[in-house]
């Protein structure tokens, strides 16, 4: 005899307070990892060297006798130091997420534990990938551009701040951009749209991802079209995804349930 759904979460209630001390514990984890990470990343590269290797990209397209300026004084301690922090976030993510989904997970049916988790995993991942896409391949190209268009009488000197805001910008861009197939198994899962619909949508979303890059990326072709097209090749996959998805984590129906129960 099978249990219902319901019984899934028999005896796993929890006095609030132990909740509350559960809670805590996952965040002292995760701030842990985070500040393990930081300590590392400042052993080695050290924030001057992962500056440098953020600021690669830039520094490889200008011309020969010009480097980056600090306008602030504070700017070359404060802003190595803001990306260090920051990469040590993104190294000790994957350890984060465990303690949101291990704090999570008893409170959930198993049909919705397959549901969170690969949606938690996939849009890490795909996250990571908008960020390396961005970086590998759209900064050479922008700064190229730029660079290209810039008059001979003119020595650039980017400045450091700037340049960390730019690149933010663009990171978060191309991340959040690339998170293009959870929304839509998301919308599809929860029923806010069909895959039919979402198909025939599939025309104006052409047209929507062209305009989101023509706004946010630089005025060059290259890069608006190396943010588009992967957010159309990312909107076709999700709606692929979107039908297997809602099959797999389908909760169980009550008529299989009052079937299994009888047996």
């Amino acid at each position: 005899m099978s249990s219902s759904p319901e019984d899934e979460l028999a005896g796993t209630e929890q006095p609030f307070v132990s909740h509350l001390i559960e809670l805590r514990d996952r965040l002292i984890r995760a701030l842990l990892a985070i500040g393990v990470a930081f300590g590392l990343l400042c052993l080695y590269p050290g924030p001057a060297g992962l500056y440098d290797l953020l600021a690669a990209p830039l520094v490889a397209h200008l011309p020969k006798g010009s480097s980056m300026i600090a306008t602030n004084v504070l700017s070359p301690f404060l802003v190595p130091l803001k990306i260090t922090m920051l990469a040590g976030f993104l190294v000790a993510l994957p350890v984060v997420l465990y303690q949101v989904w291990a704090f999570v997970a008893p409170g959930l049916y198993s049909h919705e534990k397959r549901l969170v988790l690969p949606l938690v995993v996939s849009s890490t991942v795909l996250f990571f990938i908008g960020v390396a896409f961005c970086y590998f391949f759209v900064f050479g190209q922008v700064f190229k551009f730029i660079q290209g268009f810039a008059p001979k009488s003119i020595m650039a000197a980017p400045d450091i701040e700037a340049y960390l805001g730019f690149v933010m910008t663009m990171f978060i861009a191309f991340g959040a951009a690339f998170e293009v197939p959870v929304v839509v198994v998301v919308l599809a899962r929860m029923g806010l749209v069909t895959v039919e619909k979402l198909r025939e949508f599939r025309g104006y979303f052409i047209v929507l991802a062209f305009v989101i890059a023509a706004i946010i990326t630089p005025p060059d072709i290259v890069s608006q079209l190396a943010l588009a097209i992967p957010m159309c090749l990312l909107y076709e996959l999700g709606i692929w995804s979107a039908g297997a998805f809602i099959r797999a984590t389908k909760a169980p129906d009550d008529t299989d349930d009052a079937k299994d129960a009888a047996g």
